[in-house]
């Protein structure tokens, strides 16, 4: 694998000629998928990727230049997996941060994007968040970012049902470092820009946001976003919040692997 590139793992289907890209958010990796990956790898071939500076990723040579993150830079680092892959296209699965990455590479590469399925989508940030965020920005720089990351994650996730997920992504964050932290963190400010060009601008690529009905920072902004567009449904589960792949993941799994069976029948 070469130095400058994202750290990434597949599992190969016997017959299958359809992939797979599993995108993480902010904070996590790719193990955020470990309940995806038994039910996903009977039917197509898996790809998943940890964003730069998470996981095993390393930080890219680049990156040792301009301290600046954005979209699309960690984008472009995704699209160069694919190609070092030669995948031409896929469906692609995005968490949370992770939604947006998987919707800006539909936005610079809308031919390598077959579908999406975005779960626990981020499409605008509410009042509350907007406040979370400036707090984070005035204090990011003198108190420990593990503080801030552990308030977030109580507050995106507050419920005891949602601890598994609060515990494995506050897990994952620890191996991001200070400085790492505030890289990411600066694109907060860029959220609401892309979000406004994203609703005004639907894609010709079938979209399925997968949304626990009690993600109450998120859900509101998506529903307002899909009642706007003709290719996208949302699919609300039941008794969960927002890391629906790990509360409910029978039902993310069934919901999402059938959605893109139904694409691949529509376009056979």
């Amino acid at each position: 694998m070469p130095q400058s590139m994202l750290f990434h793992k597949i599992y190969h289907h016997p017959t299958s000629q359809e992939w797979v890209v599993f995108v993480h958010g902010a904070g996590g990796s790719s193990s955020i998928w470990f309940k995806q990956i038994k039910a996903y790898k009977q039917h197509f071939n898996l790809l998943f990727v940890d964003l730069r500076g998470h996981g095993k990723s390393p930080q890219l040579i680049k990156d040792l230049i301009s301290n600046k993150y954005t979209f699309k830079s960690v984008t472009l680092d995704v699209l160069r997996v694919l190609d070092h892959l030669k995948i031409q296209s896929a469906h692609f699965v995005g968490m949370s941060l992770g939604t947006i990455i998987v919707r800006n590479l539909a936005e610079l590469a809308t031919e390598r994007v077959s579908s999406m399925v975005l779960g626990g989508a981020v499409t605008r940030l509410n009042t509350r968040s907007q406040i979370l965020v400036k707090l984070g920005h005035i204090s990011k720089n003198f108190v420990p970012y593990m503080w801030l990351y552990r308030l977030f994650a109580y507050i995106v996730m507050p419920q005891r049902s949602q601890k598994q997920s609060r515990n494995l992504f506050v897990r994952e964050a620890k191996k991001l470092c200070q400085k790492e932290f505030k890289r990411w963190f600066t694109l907060t400010a860029e959220i609401n820009p892309m979000m406004r060009y994203f609703r005004d601008k639907e894609l010709p690529i079938p979209t399925l946001y997968l949304m626990g009905e009690r993600d109450y920072m998120f859900i509101q902004p998506v529903k307002d976003m899909v009642a706007l567009h003709e290719k996208s449904e949302l699919w609300e589960i039941p008794d969960c919040g927002h890391v629906c792949n790990i509360e409910q993941p029978e039902v993310f799994n069934r919901v999402s692997i059938d959605f893109i069976h139904k694409q691949l029948t529509i376009n056979a």
